[in-house]
Protein backbone atom coordinates (compact mmCIF):
# COMPACT_ATOMS: atom_id res chain seq x y z
CA UNK A 1 0.00 0.00 0.00
CA UNK A 2 1.42 3.40 -1.01
CA UNK A 3 1.36 6.58 1.04
CA UNK A 4 -1.37 7.99 -1.18
CA UNK A 5 -3.72 5.20 -0.18
CA UNK A 6 -3.22 5.46 3.59
CA UNK A 7 -6.60 6.23 5.12
CA UNK A 8 -7.16 9.64 6.66
CA UNK A 9 -7.96 8.03 9.99
CA UNK A 10 -4.54 6.39 10.14
CA UNK A 11 -2.81 9.74 9.39
CA UNK A 12 -4.83 11.41 12.12
CA UNK A 13 -3.91 8.63 14.52
CA UNK A 14 -0.19 9.14 13.86
CA UNK A 15 -0.32 12.87 14.64
CA UNK A 16 0.89 13.84 18.15
CA UNK A 17 -1.81 14.86 20.62
CA UNK A 18 -2.80 18.52 20.54
CA UNK A 19 -1.86 18.79 24.22
CA UNK A 20 1.83 18.15 23.43
CA UNK A 21 2.32 20.71 20.64
CA UNK A 22 1.11 24.19 19.76
CA UNK A 23 -0.35 26.86 22.04
CA UNK A 24 -2.01 24.40 24.41
CA UNK A 25 1.31 22.73 25.14
CA UNK A 26 2.98 26.13 25.66
CA UNK A 27 0.27 27.18 28.12
CA UNK A 28 0.58 23.95 30.08
CA UNK A 29 4.40 24.13 30.12
CA UNK A 30 4.70 27.79 31.08
CA UNK A 31 1.54 28.84 32.91
CA UNK A 32 0.16 25.70 34.58
CA UNK A 33 3.23 23.49 35.02
CA UNK A 34 3.14 23.78 38.84
CA UNK A 35 0.44 24.58 41.35
CA UNK A 36 1.91 27.97 42.28
CA UNK A 37 2.31 28.95 38.61
CA UNK A 38 -1.30 27.98 38.03
CA UNK A 39 -2.37 30.05 41.06
CA UNK A 40 -0.38 33.09 39.86
CA UNK A 41 -1.85 32.74 36.36
CA UNK A 42 -5.39 32.66 37.73
CA UNK A 43 -4.74 35.67 39.99
CA UNK A 44 -3.24 37.67 37.13
CA UNK A 45 -6.16 36.82 34.85
CA UNK A 46 -8.57 37.83 37.60
CA UNK A 47 -6.71 41.12 38.04
CA UNK A 48 -6.75 41.86 34.32
CA UNK A 49 -10.45 41.09 34.04
CA UNK A 50 -11.20 43.23 37.11
CA UNK A 51 -9.04 46.23 36.24
CA UNK A 52 -8.60 46.51 32.48
CA UNK A 53 -12.27 47.00 31.41
CA UNK A 54 -12.91 49.77 34.01
CA UNK A 55 -9.63 51.42 33.01
CA UNK A 56 -10.57 51.36 29.34
CA UNK A 57 -13.98 52.80 30.17
CA UNK A 58 -12.43 55.59 32.26
CA UNK A 59 -9.65 56.48 29.80
CA UNK A 60 -11.49 56.15 26.48
CA UNK A 61 -15.15 55.20 26.38
CA UNK A 62 -16.57 57.46 29.12
CA UNK A 63 -13.84 60.12 28.80
CA UNK A 64 -14.50 63.75 27.91
CA UNK A 65 -12.56 64.99 24.89
CA UNK A 66 -12.19 68.33 23.19
CA UNK A 67 -12.57 71.83 24.59
CA UNK A 68 -15.36 71.85 27.16
CA UNK A 69 -15.98 73.52 30.50
CA UNK A 70 -15.11 71.89 33.85
CA UNK A 71 -18.83 71.50 34.57
CA UNK A 72 -19.15 69.06 31.68
CA UNK A 73 -16.29 67.00 33.09
CA UNK A 74 -17.87 66.88 36.54
CA UNK A 75 -21.02 65.37 35.05
CA UNK A 76 -19.01 62.66 33.22
CA UNK A 77 -17.84 59.37 34.70
CA UNK A 78 -14.61 59.06 32.73
CA UNK A 79 -11.37 60.96 32.41
CA UNK A 80 -11.42 64.66 31.62
CA UNK A 81 -8.91 65.00 28.80
CA UNK A 82 -10.33 68.47 28.21
CA UNK A 83 -8.00 69.49 31.06
CA UNK A 84 -5.00 68.54 28.90
CA UNK A 85 -6.51 70.43 25.97
CA UNK A 86 -6.86 73.48 28.19
CA UNK A 87 -3.47 73.31 29.95
CA UNK A 88 -1.10 71.60 27.50
CA UNK A 89 0.72 74.84 26.70
CA UNK A 90 1.56 75.40 30.36
CA UNK A 91 2.70 71.78 30.78
CA UNK A 92 4.88 71.76 27.66
CA UNK A 93 6.20 75.33 27.63
CA UNK A 94 5.84 76.57 31.21
CA UNK A 95 5.62 80.33 31.66
CA UNK A 96 7.29 81.12 28.35
CA UNK A 97 5.48 84.14 26.78
CA UNK A 98 2.33 82.88 25.12
CA UNK A 99 2.82 84.64 21.77
CA UNK A 100 6.40 83.30 21.58
CA UNK A 101 5.66 79.65 22.42
CA UNK A 102 6.32 78.60 18.86
CA UNK A 103 10.01 79.00 19.74
CA UNK A 104 10.17 76.25 22.41
CA UNK A 105 7.94 74.12 20.17
CA UNK A 106 10.44 74.39 17.31
CA UNK A 107 13.28 73.79 19.78
CA UNK A 108 11.65 70.56 20.99
CA UNK A 109 11.31 69.40 17.38
CA UNK A 110 14.99 70.22 16.81
CA UNK A 111 15.95 68.24 19.91
CA UNK A 112 13.95 65.20 18.81
CA UNK A 113 15.31 65.41 15.25
CA UNK A 114 18.87 65.79 16.52
CA UNK A 115 18.63 62.73 18.74
CA UNK A 116 17.07 60.76 15.87
CA UNK A 117 19.78 61.81 13.42
CA UNK A 118 22.45 60.90 15.99
CA UNK A 119 21.23 57.31 15.86
CA UNK A 120 22.01 57.12 12.12
CA UNK A 121 25.29 55.23 12.09
CA UNK A 122 26.60 56.66 8.82
CA UNK A 123 26.82 60.06 10.50
CA UNK A 124 29.03 58.80 13.34
CA UNK A 125 31.94 61.04 12.46
CA UNK A 126 33.08 64.62 12.93
CA UNK A 127 30.11 65.66 10.81
CA UNK A 128 27.80 64.71 13.70
CA UNK A 129 29.77 66.96 16.06
CA UNK A 130 29.27 69.88 13.68
CA UNK A 131 25.55 69.05 13.41
CA UNK A 132 25.22 69.03 17.21
CA UNK A 133 27.04 72.35 17.51
CA UNK A 134 24.87 73.97 14.83
CA UNK A 135 21.60 72.67 16.27
CA UNK A 136 22.55 73.63 19.83
CA UNK A 137 23.38 77.14 18.64
CA UNK A 138 20.03 77.33 16.83
CA UNK A 139 18.15 76.16 19.94
CA UNK A 140 19.93 78.65 22.19
CA UNK A 141 19.20 81.44 19.72
CA UNK A 142 15.54 80.48 19.55
CA UNK A 143 15.08 80.17 23.29
CA UNK A 144 17.03 83.22 24.40
CA UNK A 145 16.32 85.52 21.49
CA UNK A 146 17.68 89.02 21.47
CA UNK A 147 18.95 88.57 17.90
CA UNK A 148 17.38 88.23 14.45
CA UNK A 149 14.37 90.21 15.62
CA UNK A 150 13.46 87.71 18.35
CA UNK A 151 12.46 89.23 21.71
CA UNK A 152 14.76 88.38 24.62
CA UNK A 153 13.29 85.78 26.98
CA UNK A 154 15.11 85.21 30.28
CA UNK A 155 15.72 81.66 31.46
CA UNK A 156 13.52 82.22 34.52
CA UNK A 157 10.55 82.15 32.10
CA UNK A 158 11.58 78.87 30.51
CA UNK A 159 9.76 75.78 31.66
CA UNK A 160 7.87 72.60 30.93
CA UNK A 161 9.10 69.84 28.68
CA UNK A 162 11.74 72.09 27.11
CA UNK A 163 13.59 72.53 30.42
CA UNK A 164 13.52 68.77 31.01
CA UNK A 165 15.02 68.11 27.59
CA UNK A 166 17.66 70.83 27.97
CA UNK A 167 18.82 69.53 31.35
CA UNK A 168 18.82 65.88 30.25
CA UNK A 169 20.35 66.21 26.78
CA UNK A 170 22.99 68.78 27.72
CA UNK A 171 23.66 66.93 30.96
CA UNK A 172 24.27 63.55 29.35
CA UNK A 173 26.04 65.00 26.32
CA UNK A 174 28.60 66.91 28.38
CA UNK A 175 28.88 64.32 31.17
CA UNK A 176 29.74 61.40 28.88
CA UNK A 177 33.19 62.56 27.68
CA UNK A 178 33.99 63.65 31.24
CA UNK A 179 32.97 60.18 32.44
CA UNK A 180 35.29 58.52 29.91
CA UNK A 181 38.22 60.62 31.14
CA UNK A 182 37.35 59.81 34.77
CA UNK A 183 37.16 56.10 33.99
CA UNK A 184 40.56 56.21 32.28
CA UNK A 185 41.88 58.24 35.20
CA UNK A 186 40.77 55.59 37.72
CA UNK A 187 42.77 52.99 35.78
CA UNK A 188 45.76 55.25 35.25
CA UNK A 189 49.25 54.31 36.46
CA UNK A 190 49.84 57.91 37.56
CA UNK A 191 49.01 58.13 41.30
CA UNK A 192 47.91 61.78 41.20
CA UNK A 193 45.53 61.27 38.24
CA UNK A 194 44.12 58.13 39.83
CA UNK A 195 43.66 59.79 43.22
CA UNK A 196 41.85 62.80 41.72
CA UNK A 197 39.54 60.57 39.68
CA UNK A 198 38.74 58.25 42.59
CA UNK A 199 38.10 61.19 44.94
CA UNK A 200 35.75 62.90 42.51
CA UNK A 201 33.74 59.78 41.68
CA UNK A 202 33.39 58.59 45.26
CA UNK A 203 32.60 62.06 46.59
CA UNK A 204 29.88 62.80 44.03
CA UNK A 205 28.38 59.31 44.23
CA UNK A 206 28.31 59.59 48.00
CA UNK A 207 25.78 62.43 48.07
CA UNK A 208 22.28 62.62 46.55
CA UNK A 209 21.54 64.83 43.57
CA UNK A 210 19.30 66.97 45.78
CA UNK A 211 22.37 68.00 47.78
CA UNK A 212 24.28 69.01 44.66
CA UNK A 213 21.33 71.02 43.37
CA UNK A 214 20.92 72.78 46.70
CA UNK A 215 24.61 73.63 46.87
CA UNK A 216 24.60 74.84 43.27
CA UNK A 217 21.60 77.05 43.91
CA UNK A 218 22.33 78.37 47.40
CA UNK A 219 25.98 77.85 48.31
CA UNK A 220 27.82 78.78 45.10
CA UNK A 221 26.49 82.38 45.01
CA UNK A 222 27.91 82.90 48.52
CA UNK A 223 31.45 82.31 47.23
CA UNK A 224 31.16 84.54 44.17
CA UNK A 225 32.46 88.12 44.11
CA UNK A 226 29.93 90.78 44.96
CA UNK A 227 27.83 91.73 41.97
CA UNK A 228 28.61 88.47 40.12
CA UNK A 229 25.82 85.99 39.62
CA UNK A 230 25.50 82.73 37.69
CA UNK A 231 22.21 81.86 36.04
CA UNK A 232 20.11 79.45 38.14
CA UNK A 233 19.49 77.16 35.17
CA UNK A 234 23.22 77.01 34.44
CA UNK A 235 23.98 76.15 38.07
CA UNK A 236 21.45 73.31 37.98
CA UNK A 237 22.89 72.12 34.68
CA UNK A 238 26.40 71.98 36.14
CA UNK A 239 25.16 69.97 39.13
CA UNK A 240 23.43 67.44 36.85
CA UNK A 241 26.55 67.15 34.67
CA UNK A 242 28.74 66.49 37.72
CA UNK A 243 26.31 63.89 39.07
CA UNK A 244 25.81 62.08 35.77
CA UNK A 245 29.55 62.05 35.01
CA UNK A 246 30.36 60.26 38.27
CA UNK A 247 27.86 57.46 37.62
CA UNK A 248 28.72 57.12 33.94
CA UNK A 249 32.41 56.90 34.86
CA UNK A 250 31.76 53.69 36.79
CA UNK A 251 29.77 52.31 33.87
CA UNK A 252 32.64 52.98 31.46
CA UNK A 253 35.17 51.59 33.94
CA UNK A 254 33.18 48.36 34.10
CA UNK A 255 33.40 48.11 30.31
CA UNK A 256 37.15 48.72 30.42
CA UNK A 257 37.64 45.98 33.01
CA UNK A 258 35.72 43.53 30.81
CA UNK A 259 38.22 43.87 27.95
CA UNK A 260 40.64 40.89 27.90
CA UNK A 261 44.26 41.68 28.72
CA UNK A 262 45.26 40.31 25.34
CA UNK A 263 43.65 43.32 23.63
CA UNK A 264 45.95 45.68 25.52
CA UNK A 265 48.98 43.52 24.72
CA UNK A 266 48.06 43.33 21.04
CA UNK A 267 47.73 47.12 20.86
CA UNK A 268 51.13 47.50 22.54
CA UNK A 269 52.62 45.01 20.10
CA UNK A 270 51.43 47.17 17.22
CA UNK A 271 53.36 50.09 18.67
CA UNK A 272 50.30 52.20 19.39
CA UNK A 273 50.56 55.01 21.89
CA UNK A 274 48.26 55.26 24.91
CA UNK A 275 45.65 57.51 23.33
CA UNK A 276 45.77 55.64 20.00
CA UNK A 277 45.31 52.35 21.86
CA UNK A 278 42.35 53.68 23.80
CA UNK A 279 40.69 55.44 20.86
CA UNK A 280 41.12 52.69 18.27
CA UNK A 281 41.15 49.42 20.22
CA UNK A 282 39.97 49.56 23.83
CA UNK A 283 37.24 52.21 24.10
CA UNK A 284 35.15 51.02 21.10
CA UNK A 285 34.89 47.57 22.68
CA UNK A 286 34.35 48.87 26.22
CA UNK A 287 31.60 51.28 25.17
CA UNK A 288 29.82 48.56 23.20
CA UNK A 289 29.87 46.25 26.22
CA UNK A 290 28.50 48.97 28.49
CA UNK A 291 25.59 50.07 26.25
CA UNK A 292 22.82 48.70 28.55
CA UNK A 293 24.26 50.31 31.67
CA UNK A 294 24.99 53.56 29.82
CA UNK A 295 21.41 53.82 28.57
CA UNK A 296 20.16 53.05 32.07
CA UNK A 297 22.21 55.99 33.39
CA UNK A 298 20.85 58.24 30.63
CA UNK A 299 17.28 57.34 31.53
CA UNK A 300 17.95 57.88 35.23
CA UNK A 301 19.38 61.32 34.46
CA UNK A 302 16.31 62.19 32.42
CA UNK A 303 13.99 61.31 35.29
CA UNK A 304 16.24 62.90 37.91
CA UNK A 305 15.74 66.27 36.23
CA UNK A 306 12.40 66.42 38.04
CA UNK A 307 14.37 67.15 41.23
CA UNK A 308 15.18 70.68 40.03
CA UNK A 309 11.77 71.64 41.40
CA UNK A 310 13.42 72.10 44.81
CA UNK A 311 15.36 75.11 43.50
CA UNK A 312 12.37 76.61 41.71
CA UNK A 313 13.09 75.62 38.11
CA UNK A 314 9.89 75.13 36.13
CA UNK A 315 10.45 71.63 34.72
CA UNK A 316 7.80 69.28 33.32
CA UNK A 317 6.60 68.05 36.71
CA UNK A 318 6.42 71.51 38.28
CA UNK A 319 4.59 72.78 35.21
CA UNK A 320 2.11 69.92 35.58
CA UNK A 321 1.60 70.80 39.22
CA UNK A 322 1.15 74.47 38.34
CA UNK A 323 -1.56 73.55 35.84
CA UNK A 324 -3.55 72.11 38.76
CA UNK A 325 -3.53 75.42 40.63
CA UNK A 326 -6.47 76.60 38.55
CA UNK A 327 -9.38 76.01 40.94
CA UNK A 328 -11.97 74.73 38.40
CA UNK A 329 -9.52 72.09 37.14
CA UNK A 330 -7.91 71.15 40.45
CA UNK A 331 -9.68 67.81 40.81
CA UNK A 332 -8.25 66.38 37.58
CA UNK A 333 -4.79 65.59 38.93
CA UNK A 334 -4.96 61.99 37.67
CA UNK A 335 -5.24 63.13 34.05
CA UNK A 336 -2.40 65.62 34.55
CA UNK A 337 0.06 63.08 35.95
CA UNK A 338 -0.97 60.40 33.44
CA UNK A 339 -0.14 62.85 30.66
CA UNK A 340 3.25 63.65 32.20
CA UNK A 341 3.94 59.94 32.74
CA UNK A 342 3.14 59.21 29.08
CA UNK A 343 5.66 61.83 27.98
CA UNK A 344 8.37 60.27 30.15
CA UNK A 345 7.40 56.79 28.98
CA UNK A 346 7.52 57.63 25.28
CA UNK A 347 10.98 59.18 25.63
CA UNK A 348 12.39 56.39 27.80
CA UNK A 349 10.85 53.59 25.76
CA UNK A 350 12.16 55.05 22.50
CA UNK A 351 15.69 55.32 23.89
CA UNK A 352 15.51 51.80 25.30
CA UNK A 353 14.34 50.30 22.00
CA UNK A 354 17.07 52.12 20.11
CA UNK A 355 19.73 50.82 22.51
CA UNK A 356 18.50 47.25 21.96
CA UNK A 357 18.68 47.74 18.19
CA UNK A 358 22.18 49.21 18.52
CA UNK A 359 23.34 46.21 20.55
CA UNK A 360 22.05 43.80 17.91
CA UNK A 361 23.54 45.87 15.09
CA UNK A 362 26.98 46.07 16.66
CA UNK A 363 26.79 42.39 17.56
CA UNK A 364 26.11 41.48 13.91
CA UNK A 365 28.92 43.75 12.74
CA UNK A 366 31.37 42.04 15.12
CA UNK A 367 30.54 38.59 13.68
CA UNK A 368 30.89 39.52 10.01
Amino acid sequence: MTADTIPDKKIAAERPPAATIGPIAWIRANLFNTWYNALLTVLILWGLISWVPPLVNWAFIDAVWGRVSPDVCRAAEGACWAFIREKYRLILFGTYPYEQQWRPFVSILLFVTLVGVSGYRRLWSRVLVYIWAAVMLAICTLMWGGVLGLPLVETRLWGGLMITLVLAVFGCGVAFPIAVLLALGRRSNLPIIRAISVTYVELIRGVPLVTLLFMASVMIPLFLPEGMNINKLLRAQIAIIMFAAAYLAEVVRGGLQAIPKGQYEAADALGLGYWQKMRLIILPQALKISIPSTVNSFLSTLKDTSLVVIIGIFDLMLATRAALNDAPWRTYFAEAYVFAALIYFVICFSISRYSQWLERYLGRSAHR
